[in-house]
């Protein structure tokens, strides 16, 4: 049980090196809060700083998740233990991420967790993660909303274990898919009530296939 309880709690720490705050600081001290939506994450340095800088935000954050997926689980063990490797990568999947969302070292004010959680995904469920990103495109060249896309992605993952994976449902990786989309649904509560109301950013520019239907 200690083994569980160190690995996750370096994946939590793990989790709490923003991108978008290391990036900031190589930046002469840009603090993404303080711009934009305020989010932390790569979208918002994308509108608010540009592609570069939106690239090396997106590559911390997926890079941690496959860190703590990958290499943290295979540790040396520091006893007996309790749960399965696969469970126990879970586990450290599902730190990181709350690591990024809820950083104990930024007031718990930190991003959406998309990016870390796909580098998990990559990492645990790469099958399911290709049809996540196929659905996420999609959605993207049909309406242009990153925060649509990003929920249909989640929608995706729990088809796709469904479909693919039903024997899985009720076992660690339902757990864990189902906990995600809960989590990242959440952290879009925001964006569900813009987009209900209109009022949702669109990346008009993505939005090729959307604009290409309409003619």
């Amino acid at each position: 049980m200690i083994d569980l309880i160190v690995k996750t709690l370096l994946a939590y720490l793990l989790g709490n090196l923003m991108g978008g705050q290391l990036m900031g600081c190589l930046r002469g001290g840009i603090d993404l809060r303080t711009v934009g939506s305020g989010n932390v994450g790569a979208t918002n340095a994308l509108r608010t700083q540009g592609k570069g800088f939106a690239l090396g935000v997106l590559a911390i954050d997926v890079l941690k998740g496959v860190i703590a997926a990958l290499l943290l689980p295979r540790l040396p063990s520091l006893g007996t233990l309790l749960v399965t490797a696969q469970e126990q990568a879970y586990a450290c999947g599902v730190a990181v991420v709350l690591g990024h969302c809820y950083p104990a070292f930024a007031g718990f004010r930190g991003g959406k967790g998309v990016a870390t959680l796909a580098g998990v995904f990559a990492t645990l469920l790469g099958a399911a993660l290709l049809w996540m990103l196929l659905a996420f495109v999609l959605v993207i060249l049909l309406s242009g909303y990153v925060s649509l896309a990003t929920l249909t992605a989640a929608a995706t993952a729990i088809a796709w274990l469904a479909i693919c994976e039903p024997q899985q449902l009720f076992a660690a990786t339902g757990l864990f898919v189902l906990a995600m989309a809960v989590l990242v649904t959440w952290k879009h509560r925001e964006n569900i009530v813009r987009l209900a109301r209109g009022e949702e950013h669109r990346f008009e520019k993505a939005r090729v296939l959307g604009r290409w239907l309409q003619r």
